[in-house]
């Protein structure tokens, strides 16, 4: 390796003002050091690490062979983000810290790999605000984000996941948008309100959720003193809006090199050969490896593809792998493709997985002896946070839709780690989509308009969104009332938002009042009571509900002994419906977020139209939105406990999981109060995989501070 010439064809591409081109060749240099045992014992010398120095990358210097400029460099970048230690922080990283602390309000355009988290916590450590709220996409983020955060500030922060918890003095909400309207009015004032992959609030790129973040950011923006938008890959933003006051940054600045290996010109449209490929990349490539796969039929495809080529690598029933694929034969489906991967190595993420399934095969992606590849949808760019040395696109294809470019580099950034992988193997076994500038416009959404109260939130409407409204308005107050009508746009208060969607449920329900009294029937314990009302919940909203009706009644009625029976038990009941594991997931997804939000949605304004009789359906409500588990069970899902794992606990009689005004905070304190030790020898029937996962979950309860620190600030001579 010329490492002289390598550094003198850097530094002329610095002295021209290119410096992408000289951080990317200086990124490839820094790995092929790491990749040579002899080049770490010599070490970086001075000339790279001046060149480390004049790129940004300032926690790559080395210090023990680094000049004082250098060292100068590296201690003076050093911030405290949460840890033992203070962390050293890249150029623009700094600068966008700077301006966080600075006071303004900014939106972040940067690559995967930048660190935007890290700003975060450096913000929190050193402002130590009174109140943060961090808005992210999904659940399974939510709970990556509060992992990392309880390690850094738990002894000093309340951190609030569900919508069920008091805030404190001082706390840290972490929650996917559509749980914030909830606290919206409990919250008063907010130091920073943080929108992760604010981008979403486009319709163009999540139809589904951006009217949900739109409305979350509509109530808590104006009581935010400051606001942190990040996103990747976003060249612009238009003004107006919620970005009123939002200083825009586009911080094009990369940690990691990617590396494309443009596969699909040889390949072209044949499909034995790019299986071909997949299976040479996966046996001969070192290193972790995340196949997008573009949608569930190629998770299925692919799934096939994998068992019956790669070999096992649970070998012997003592292993980690043959623990797991023990564990999901016996709590889920022997039958499961899931398990029969995991034995060769490989998971599956998908947005339709419990979340714990999900989490846990994320730590054993993590693990040297654990999942060596994972296939995915588009949930691995927007679910979670993890990255790998490799990434393949097996599909260009979103669903049905063909990827935009926007999500093709969302995907191709999951390649490379700070301090990991310098470079990231991106394998290509479809043709990319055409490169193209995303400028990102933000939209009040029509859905919204007259669902909240626009003008007290400051929101400009267009004059055809005006005469929509007040027709809303006026047809809602013949059917609601006045007040009541104000009352379905208070903050939080329905779940819902469409407003077309409200207007033709108020409708239905003044007109059919007495048939909608039967809603109380629904409280009945004996589930037979409730097919005529679930019938006519499900014909309220048509369409969504992902198989057919009777199915879907069918369904929800097995599941309410979600406690009482376990998941193989519940499934033996729905074979009949021909309802397999995978549709398993789906369904209580449905039950517990859309079934019980329309149950709510369609109470509470059934209760302003019929104020003189109103009905209480707290309780289905409550069941459905938990999927029939005690609340604390399925919050204790989110934190990485399964319900199978808390059913033990709970019949060890070590805490009463089944309280049913159990709070969350109390319960996490019982848990620590009995201790790692005391759970695992006092809990009866644990396997070892049942324990690997308590441990888990106790890392994500408590703080590890130190052992942390020691995985982010390892010196380049150590990697």
């Amino acid at each position: 390796m010329d490492t002289f010439a390598r550094c003198s064809a850097i530094n002329a591409h610095l002295a021209e003002g290119l410096e992408i081109q000289a951080r990317d060749e200086l990124i490839q240099l820094l790995a092929d050091f790491s990749a040579s045992e002899a080049e770490q014992e010599s070490g970086y010398g001075p000339l790279i690490n001046h060149l480390v120095r004049e790129t940004g990358l300032f926690p790559y210097i080395d210090a023990e062979d680094a000049d004082w400029q250098e060292r100068f460099v590296r201690e003076a970048f050093k911030v405290d983000v949460g840890l033992d230690e203070s962390v050293t922080l890249h150029r623009e990283q700094y600068k966008l810290l700077d301006a966080l602390l600075s006071g303004r309000s900014i939106a972040v355009s940067a690559p995967t790999s930048f660190g935007k988290s890290f700003v975060i916590d450096a913000f929190i450590a050193i402002r130590q605000p009174n109140t943060v709220v961090i808005l992210v996409p999904t659940i399974a983020l939510a709970d990556e984000t509060r992992r990392r955060l309880q390690g850094k500030f738990g002894d000093s922060y309340r951190l609030i996941t569900t919508s069920e918890l008091q805030p404190a003095d001082r706390t840290i909400f972490v929650f996917p948008q559509e749980r914030a309207s909830a606290y919206a009015d409990a919250i008063g004032e907010i130091d920073l309100l943080i929108v992760d992959e604010f981008y979403k609030a486009s319709k163009v790129f999540d139809k589904e959720r951006a009217p949900a973040l739109v409305r979350a950011i509509a109530e808590l923006g104006p009581k935010a003193r400051q606001k942190y938008f990040l996103a990747p890959h976003v060249a612009k933003v238009a003004d107006g809006g919620f970005m009123e006051g939002v200083e825009f940054m586009l911080l094009d600045f990369n940690t990691v090199y990617l590396k494309k290996h443009d596969l699909y010109q040889a390949i072209g449209k044949d499909e034995a050969k790019k299986s071909s490929e997949l299976l040479r990349i996966l046996q001969s490539v070192p290193g972790k490896t995340l196949i997008y796969a573009g949608g569930f039929a190629n998770i299925t495809k692919l799934g096939t593809l994998l068992i019956d080529s790669i070999p096992s690598r649970a070998t012997t029933e003592d292993s980690l792998l043959g623990d797991f694929s023990a564990w999901l034969s016996k709590n889920y489906d022997p039958n499961w493709q899931l398990t029969h991967l995991v034995r060769k190595g490989i998971g599956v993420h998908n947005g339709q997985l419990h979340r714990s399934v999900g989490q846990i095969q994320i730590k054993l992606f993590e693990e040297a002896d654990g999942l060596n590849q994972i296939i995915s949808t588009s949930s691995i760019i927007e679910g979670v946070n993890t990255s790998a040395r490799n990434v393949v696109l097996w599909s260009n294809k979103n669903g049905n839709a063909k990827l935009t470019d926007f999500s093709y580099r969302n995907i191709l950034g999951r390649g490379g780690r700070m301090f990991r992988h310098f470079v990231g193997e991106i394998f290509i076994l479809e043709p990319p989509p055409a490169e193209e500038s995303t400028e990102l416009d933000l939209p009040y959404p029509d859905e919204l308009v007259g669902t909240i109260d626009e003008e007290a939130l400051g929101i400009e409407l267009t004059s055809d969104q005006w005469e929509l409204r007040n027709e809303y308005a006026r047809t809602m107050r013949t059917l609601v009332g006045s007040q009541g009508f104000d009352s379905l746009r208070r903050p939080g208060y329905l779940q819902n938002n469409d407003n077309g969607l409200t207007l033709s449920i108020a409708r239905e329900l003044k007109q059919n009042t007495a048939t909608w009294r039967g809603l109380m029937y629904l409280n009945s314990p004996d589930p037979g009571n409730w097919d005529r009302m679930l019938y006519r919940l499900l014909r309220l909203r048509a369409g969504g509900w992902d198989t057919e009706y009777t199915t879907f009644v069918e369904f929800t009625k097995v599941l309410s002994g979600n406690w009482l029976m376990s998941i193989p038990q519940l499934l033996e009941q729905l074979d009949r419906l021909d309802v397999g594991i995978d549709t398993f997931f789906k369904l209580e997804r449905n039950v517990s977020y859309k079934l019980s939000a329309l149950l709510g949605d369609v109470a509470k304004i059934y209760n302003e139209i019929n104020q003189d009789q109103p009905i209480d359906v707290s309780l289905p409500v409550s069941r459905m939105s938990h999927a029939f588990l005690p609340p604390v069970v399925a919050n204790l899902e989110e934190y990485g406990l399964p319900r199978m794992v808390a059913k033990k606990v709970c019949q060890s009689s070590l805490i009463d999981l089944e309280n049913l005004e159990a709070n969350l905070l109390d319960v996490l304190d019982e848990f620590r109060d009995i201790g790692l030790r005391g759970i695992l020898g006092g809990t009866v029937g644990l396997d070892r995989f049942d324990e690997y996962i308590i441990r888990h979950f106790f890392e994500g309860i408590g703080g590890r501070k130190r052992e942390l620190a020691r995985q982010i600030t390892p010196s380049p001579s150590a990697l």
